[in-house]
């Protein structure tokens, strides 16, 4: 009877083994299979892609194929956009609309958006703008559809919201159509830094431009000038365009630029390098920042100040461009007292 038990667990061991052999061999035969199908694959697509691009015969991978027409691909893209780059550099800074397959036209991405920082008592200054360099109607329409420039005054609400102020501006803008009235901005000199700040975050969520600009009411800006200029530096996605300067920092109340936080600039009581408040420029990415940080970063008592020191932490390129000084006008200098 021990003898039979033996026997058969015996043979159920052969049996056992056989079949592990012969699942063993089907396994590698399928194995065998997969790699074939997929060297026949590779190969494939390497002579496609050698007969597709006549660049002779080399032993690269699926997924280095892959890469080189991906790179291909961005070398294209790339030499239309510098050929529309060098188009735009002589046609009035934005190149022309590019047509889609059927024919209709694709929205101009603007140049420059420039918020005119006004005050409620200032028409006059307003009009003297509009008549020397910015435009209105028809004449304003064209300075955006042909030079891809956005001008707006930037105003906020009187202190008493809705009296004879607000109603003035209210009406002035239903003639003009050329504001960006700031809802949630008191007009007063205190509120200068945080006007500045929801200009620049308003416009970046409104117009997808390749700059955005502070200007104030009382200068003359040469639009060919600020045109060529910019476009020397559409390669720099984050750049802070202006005229720089330092300077002493004021403790004393009295003082006319008196800053209540003197004592965060250090024992010299020196600003940090900023551009000047007259007119100064970022680019998109920048002005997007501001936008989303807009209820964290900090205001100073002083526009260009608050501006210069939300860019000092980041990687930024800060352009000293004597053309924003504003000092003299010229024929090369893009802003001027009038």
């Amino acid at each position: 009877m021990a003898r039979k038990g033996s026997s058969l667990r015996l043979s159920s061991s052969r049996i056992s083994s056989l079949l592990l052999s012969m699942f063993a061999t089907f396994a590698s035969f399928y194995v065998a299979g997969r790699l074939w199908q997929e060297s026949q694959t590779r190969v494939h697509l390497i002579k496609e892609l050698d007969r597709v691009t006549g660049q002779g015969k080399s032993a690269i991978s699926v997924d280095d194929t892959l890469k080189i027409i991906a790179c291909r691909e961005q070398k294209k893209t790339l030499a239309a956009l510098e050929m529309e780059l060098s188009a735009a550099r002589q046609e009035g800074f934005v190149s022309k609309s590019p047509k889609l397959t059927d024919g209709t036209e694709t929205k101009k991405r603007p140049l420059v958006v420039i918020g005119i920082m006004t005050s409620l008592g200032n028409k006059k200054k307003r009009d003297a703008v509009r008549q020397a360099w910015m435009g209105t109607g028809a004449s304003l329409k064209k300075l955006e559809s042909e030079k891809g420039v956005i001008a707006r005054f930037v105003i906020g609400r009187s202190a008493n919201k809705g009296d004879s102020m607000d109603k003035s501006i209210d009406a002035e803008n239903s003639q003009t159509d050329d504001f960006i009235i700031l809802d949630n901005v008191v007009e007063a000199p205190e509120e200068a830094s945080k006007k500045v700040k929801l200009f620049f975050a308003y416009a970046a969520d409104r117009w997808d431009a390749q700059f955005y600009a502070k200007a104030i009411d009382n200068i003359y800006v040469n639009i060919d000038a600020l045109g060529s200029t910019l476009a020397a530096h559409l390669e720099n996605p984050r750049a802070y365009i202006g005229c720089m300067k330092s300077g002493e920092v004021f403790s004393e109340p009295n003082h006319k630029w008196y800053e209540p936080e003197w004592w965060k600039f250090g024992d010299k009581k020196a600003y940090f390098r900023h551009a000047y408040g007259e007119m100064y420029v970022i680019t998109h990415a920048l002005a997007r920042f501001v936008s989303i940080n807009r209820d964290i970063l900090h205001s100073y008592a002083h526009d260009d100040v608050s501006t210069g020191s939300w860019f000092v932490g980041l990687d930024v390129k800060h352009v000293d461009e004597g053309k924003f000084c504003c000092s003299a006008w010229s024929s090369e200098a893009i802003c001027a007292g009038v």
